[in-house]
């Protein structure tokens, strides 16, 4: 077993014991497809999260209130969404790579 398998076993460890971990950032998306990725978020994701990302249907997707909330589960949720909500599921136009990607852009302050 590899030194970054054994790092995401102790991350996913201490995510279970309930404690915050930061991972290595994600492999970015091809740049064509970044940039369409950061249109989907500030567009689609800003209908509803505020075109500035801070709230407004739905909760703010800024850092800070971004911070304290597991990587892997703010990826299932961009997936799968939350029934009962309007929050859809976004799983038909994304992989779980480009959710986990936009989870960290997301707490990078969704720089341009």
């Amino acid at each position: 077993m590899g030194a970054e398998s054994l790092t995401r076993i102790a991350a996913a460890l201490l995510l279970l014991c309930g404690v915050a971990v930061a991972v290595a950032a994600p492999v970015a998306p091809a740049p064509e497809r970044a940039a369409q990725l950061r249109h989907l978020a500030r567009q689609d994701c800003g209908a509803c999260h505020g075109l500035s990302l801070r709230g407004g249907l739905g909760s703010p997707l800024t850092p800070e209130a971004l911070k304290d909330k597991p990587d892997a589960g703010l990826a299932a949720v961009i997936l799968a969404g939350r029934p009962g909500t309007p929050m859809p599921p976004w799983r038909p136009f994304l992989t779980e790579e480009e959710a986990i990607w936009l989870v960290y852009w997301l707490k990078q302050g969704a720089p341009p």
